[in-house]
């Protein structure tokens, strides 16, 4: 009776090993990339709901509402990385750039993913009931490894957001070292 070899030489376990590695060799870096570009669509909606909820509760509760970096998801921090975070607020007082004050009740927090870069022409973006026009603006979402190109969301007077990848002179936004 003839012995059965019941499994693999060295020659095919060999061969396996280089095919995985090649493959995921191949669709690694794509890979990446998908979740870079997965992250950046996370934190661009983010951004653009919270402008549409601020617009609303301004018109809502008939006030200034504020939407400020921040790092400690408790006051506003001063510059224009809005990298850590941000809040909204009611701005009872509707000072500029906007800082939260006692009293005035905090209506969002959100904190943003890991390697993301945001950065804005503004420190704070403010959006009224019928007043006077919103804080417009442009708000720059980039990976930080560079992997994919930075988007923007352009916030109007009517403190309306838009989605782009180019500037109005058609050049790409570049990313705040």
């Amino acid at each position: 009776m003839p012995k059965l070899n019941r499994g693999y030489s060295l020659f095919e376990l060999l061969m396996t090993l280089t095919l995985a590695a090649l493959i995921l060799g191949l669709g690694l870096p794509s890979f990446t990339s998908v979740i870079a570009r997965n992250r950046q669509h996370v934190e661009i909606n983010a951004l653009f709901h919270a402008i549409h909820l601020a617009r609303k509760e301004s018109i809502m509760r008939r006030q200034v509402v504020s939407l400020c970096p921040s790092v400690d998801a408790i006051r506003c921090r001063p510059g224009k990385d809005w990298s850590s975070g941000w809040l909204m607020f009611a701005n009872h007082d509707g000072d500029e750039p906007p800082q939260i004050d006692p009293g005035e009740p905090l209506l969002q927090v959100h904190t943003v993913g890991e390697n993301i870069r945001i950065t804005a022409n503004r420190r704070g973006f403010t959006l009224r009931a019928t007043q006077k026009r919103a804080t417009n603006g442009t708000i720059v979402v980039c990976d930080t490894a560079g992997r994919i190109p930075p988007k923007a969301l352009v916030v109007s007077y009517t403190g309306r957001p838009r989605v782009t990848l180019k500037t109005t002179r058609g050049k790409p936004y570049a990313c705040a070292d």
